[in-house]
C-alpha cells in the first residue's frame, strides 16, 4: 500500500520562553535559558520570544475586541496570540519591578483581554487544540529579601494563566538577586532551573 504523502503533525509538546526583562542576558534570562535547556532535554519544539524586542502597546481599554475577541491595535501582539494559544507549556520569565512584573510583561498580559472576551465572553475555546493539557511556570529574581516580595507578581500571572486556559505548575523565584551575573553565585538555582523545566514536560 502506498504511503501517504500527507504530513503528519507533529507530536513534540510546544514550549514558549517568554523573557520580560528589559535588561538582555541578566539573572532572569540566565534561568530561563537554563529551564529551556532542560526543556530540549526531553525532545520539545521551543519558542523563546524576548518582549523588549518587540512592539506591544499598552491595552487602550477602548473595548474593540468586545464583539470578535480580536485586538484592534496592529503590533506584535497579533502573532504572539497564535504563539500563547497553541503552546502547550509557558515558562514566563521576569523579574521584579515594584512588587510586580516589569513593563514589557504586563502589557502583553494586558493585551490578553482579548483572549479573556474569547474565553468569557463569545464562551470560546482559548486553546487551538481544546482538551489538550496546558502548563505554566514562572520565574523571577528581586533584589530585596522581602517576605512576600514575590506573591504580587504570583498573582497576575496566575490570573494570567486561568485565562489562557494554562495550569499554574509552580514558580521557580530568587530573592536577594540583584547584581549582573550574581544568579551564578547561588549554589542551586542554575541546577534547579534545568531540573523544573525537565518537570515541567514530563511531570
Amino acid at each position: 500500500m502506498p504511503k501517504s504523502s500527507q504530513a503528519k503533525p507533529s507530536s513534540k509538546l510546544k514550549v514558549l520562553g517568554i523573557a520580560g526583562s528589559p535588561r538582555r542576558n541578566g539573572n532572569t534570562d540566565h534561568l530561563l535559558q537554563q529551564i529551556l535547556a532542560g526543556v530540549s532535554s526531553q525532545g520539545t519544539e521551543i519558542k523563546t520570544v524576548i518582549l523588549s524586542e518587540l512592539n506591544i502597546a499598552p491595552c487602550r481599554h477602548c473595548d474593540g475586541c468586545l464583539k470578535t475577541g480580536k485586538c484592534v491595535i496592529d503590533d506584535d501582539m497579533q502573532w504572539l496570540y497564535t504563539d500563547l494559544r497553541e503552546s502547550d507549556r509557558i515558562v514566563l520569565a521576569s523579574p521584579i519591578f515594584f512588587m510586580g512584573v516589569t513593563a514589557q510583561t504586563k502589557a502583553m498580559i494586558d493585551r490578553c483581554q482579548a483572549l479573556w472576551v474569547i474565553k468569557y465572553v463569545l464562551k470560546l475555546p482559548v486553546a487551538i487544540s481544546p482538551g489538550k493539557e496546558r502548563k505554566g511556570i514562572f520565574v523571577s529574581v528581586g533584589g530585596t529579601r522581602l517576605t512576600n516580595l514575590f506573591q504580587p507578581a504570583m498573582a497576575t500571572v496566575k490570573s494570567w494563566f486561568t485565562t489562557l486556559d494554562i495550569g499554574y505548575a509552580g514558580e521557580l523565584v530568587f530573592s536577594g538577586i540583584d547584581e549582573s551575573e550574581s544568579i551564578h553565585l547561588h549554589p542551586t538555582a542554575l541546577k534547579d532551573a534545568f531540573t523544573i523545566g525537565q518537570k515541567l514536560v514530563t511531570g
